[in-house]
């Protein structure tokens, strides 16, 4: 035992195992005949060794690789070679399995109030286009809630460009959105007549700042809706801050993401062409192409075509009377130019999909037809829009503009790559929900740094420029490390709705948490796939502040300064 004593101060720990295995000892204690230990005795030291490392050890293991891939980017080596990093999975993030949509209610959330003991009753005129509208009807719930009143369900929007005569019934379940919210905020389809009768005033009218802070609401708009007891809140987009607290922040993820179901004629339809799409390839991509002539104009932009760009894209320009005027070379250099379908098409391809990938187009009318859908067309001949896959199934859908672009909504979202040559409402809600979802695949593109790759690629031979890509497109490939708190709009980075597991074995979150995630997200979406199909396909299977207005008008009008990208990027 002695001599094990001081065979440990002069090696120390595991050292003294292979002081005994090689029969070399400290010069205080060597003897002169050599030390023989049989092996026998070797191999149990080393297995007791063995046992003594899994026993202290065993306990962290599950968590080794979750840590090893937090731990890798703040690694001095990872942060010198930047420019060689291994490619990334163009198809899927390999750390999306670390995360898991955690939206459900917190302990301490109040369950809502009963009706009669409400606040009032809040109305809700929304404004634009499906996309916008969606975020809009969102942030109502959001402000019924922090209002403590009953939301009447929100009007929709028939006077904006578009001029979509859907009400809120013809695109989303309202049986389904009524008991869904429910049990956050009182909800009715419509004020009680009998309450109406009684009432000596009509609803007063008012709109709000844009991103107006729940305080606002509180000091601004309750004394109103207490005193009138109806109040309607006018051109209802974005009057919401992006930040809230995380009760109110999961709150709008529930609203969005589970609450807010389109009827079951278009999940069906959309669901029909995902099924399609999925029939002739196991993997697509939807690309959702802003590139309508009301689009460019707004944008000023130019797209090269000349005089007769120039002048048309000018003569829709003119609608909007309060534009500014444009430098098209500035915004193109500020990345607020959306890509042109053959820049898309090389995006694709520098990043690394293949000529013969599937994909699905989700547009309007294409300025330039097909002359300018010809580049894309022939870097991927396997194209497919919902015009080409539904035929005669489309013609009930086609007078409504925003029931069109439900149906680009559910391919996109099903998609296995989304991406997108704008940053427009559709965009943002669709890359929000792909990230709630579990991080699938969203490309979006980083236009400010591609504008001049794209002006000097005919200076570069096609590996330099695609090199070149990959690099400008490392923070906008949708993985979850771009996920940071106060990034962006909250409907684009949902970070306070998505949890991080603690290890492969756990993802219970810090309240409840969802074990069956598929079963989570999938709770809004019909039971069986055959109730999707026609009876031929089913056959075939069994093979900033206001300025001039103020809230003591009955009606705000609105400023110069609302009138900007978002109000018109809707879809």
């Amino acid at each position: 035992m002695a001599v094990a004593k001081k065979a440990w101060r002069c090696y120390g720990g595991l050292q003294f195992l292979n002081s005994l295995a090689s029969s070399i000892l400290c010069r205080k204690w060597r003897r002169r005949q050599p030390v023989v230990v049989p092996w026998t005795v070797v191999c149990g030291l080393m297995l007791f060794a063995v046992g003594l490392i899994s026993l202290f050890t065993g306990h962290v293991a599950s968590d080794l690789e979750w840590y090893s891939q937090r731990l890798v980017k703040h690694t001095w080596y990872y942060k010198l070679d930047k420019g060689n990093r291994a490619p990334i999975d163009i198809w899927r993030s390999k750390f999306s399995n670390f995360y898991f949509a955690c939206s459900e209610r917190g302990s301490h959330f109040a369950p809502a109030v009963r009706e009669h003991l409400s606040n009032g009753y809040l109305l809700i005129a929304t404004s634009g286009g499906l996309n916008q509208q969606r975020t809009g009807i969102t942030d109502a719930v959001v402000v019924a809630r922090i209002l403590n009143a009953t939301l009447v369900v929100p009007e929709l929007d028939h006077h904006s460009y578009w001029k979509d005569e859907s009400d809120f019934s013809d695109i989303f379940d309202v049986d389904w959105f009524i008991p869904y919210i429910a049990k956050d905020v009182p909800i009715v389809k419509r004020v009680p007549e009998k309450f109406m009768r009684s009432m000596e005033k009509p609803p007063y009218t008012m709109r709000v700042p844009r991103k107006s802070e729940p305080e606002y609401y509180l000091e601004q708009v309750l004394p109103i809706l207490l005193r009138r007891r109806v109040l309607q809140l006018t051109k209802f987009d974005y009057r919401l801050a992006s930040d809230l607290d995380e009760d109110l922040q999961k709150l709008r993820c529930r609203v969005n993401y589970h609450a807010l179901r389109f009827t079951k004629p278009l999940r069906n339809l959309g669901q029909r062409l995902v099924m399609r799409m999925r029939k002739m390839a196991k993997r697509f991509i939807a690309i959702h192409l802003r590139f309508e002539p009301d689009m460019l104009a707004f944008s000023g932009c130019y797209y090269g075509g000349g005089d007769k760009e120039r002048y048309e894209l000018g003569e829709i320009r003119k609608r909007w009377e309060t534009l500014p005027e444009l430098s098209a070379d500035e915004e193109r250099s500020r990345g607020k130019c959306p890509l042109t379908p053959h820049e898309v098409g090389l995006l694709l391809r520098a990043l690394g999909f293949e000529n013969n990938t599937y994909i699905y187009v989700a547009s309007g009318e294409i300025y330039g037809g097909e002359e300018t859908l010809a580049p894309l067309r022939e870097l991927f001949p396997n194209f497919y829009t919902k015009e080409m896959l539904a035929g005669e199934e489309l013609k009930p859908f086609l007078p409504f503009s925003s029931q069109m672009a439900a149906i680009d909504c559910i391919v996109c979202d099903e998609s296995d790559v989304f991406v997108t040559n704008n940053n427009g409402n559709m965009a943002k809600i669709l890359a929000g929900r792909r990230r709630y979802a579990g991080h699938k695949r969203t490309i979006r593109p980083n236009a400010k740094r591609l504008s001049a790759l794209f002006t000097a690629r005919d200076k570069m031979d096609w590996s330099t420029f695609a090199r070149k890509v990959k690099s400008c497109q490392r923070g906008f490939m949708g993985e979850p490390e771009e996920m940071r708190p106060g990034r962006g709009e909250f409907h684009e980075y949902p970070s306070s709705c998505i949890c991080q597991k603690r290890s492969k074995f756990s993802i219970v979150n810090n309240n409840k948490g969802y074990r069956n995630f598929d079963k989570f997200l999938n709770v809004s979406e019909p039971e069986s796939r055959d109730e999707y199909l026609s009876d031929e396909e089913q056959s075939e299977n069994r093979l900033p502040k206001q300025k001039n207005g103020s809230t003591d008008n009955r009606t705000v009008s609105i400023t110069t300064e609302e009138i900007d990208h978002d109000d018109f990027l809707s879809d």
